[in-house]
């Protein structure tokens, strides 16, 4: 039985960041992600960087800024590391937008929202 209540437990669609572990290396979450919209080209981001839809950045609702993680997209295995520099989505289920260049790679443009895992590749430097 409990094994059974073990399998069911990790088969979840969407798992949050622990809290304790900040972003910890290897930390990893799954969920709905999607890409910036064109509008925000020049504006500023959470933290204090300005959007560029030609650089691999990403907007995440918790992990510090600076941090790089890894996106794969889960329908093809297409993944890119980018770095978080803003907050966001702010949409149930969805837990990463990432910037134009990391959708194409990602292929994502034309779906727009892609099942994708988030893993932590680097801590940010102020979490050492």
């Amino acid at each position: 039985m409990f094994l059974l209540v073990l399998v069911l437990a990790s088969c979840g669609s969407s798992h949050s960041v622990s809290k304790g572990t900040k972003g910890a290396r290897g930390t990893t979450q799954s969920g709905l992600g999607s890409y910036y919209a064109d509008k925000f080209n020049g504006r500023p981001t959470a933290s204090g960087s300005t959007y560029r839809p030609g650089q691999m950045t990403a907007a995440h609702n918790t992990l510090p800024f600076g941090t790089l993680i890894r996106v794969t997209n889960t329908r093809n295995g297409r993944s890119v590391d980018v770095t978080v520099t803003d907050r966001g989505p702010h949409t149930k289920g969805y837990i990463v937008d990432v910037s134009r260049r990391a959708a194409v790679q990602l292929d994502i443009i034309q779906a727009g929202v892609v099942p994708v895992q988030v893993t932590v590749i680097r801590e940010a430097a102020d979490n050492h």
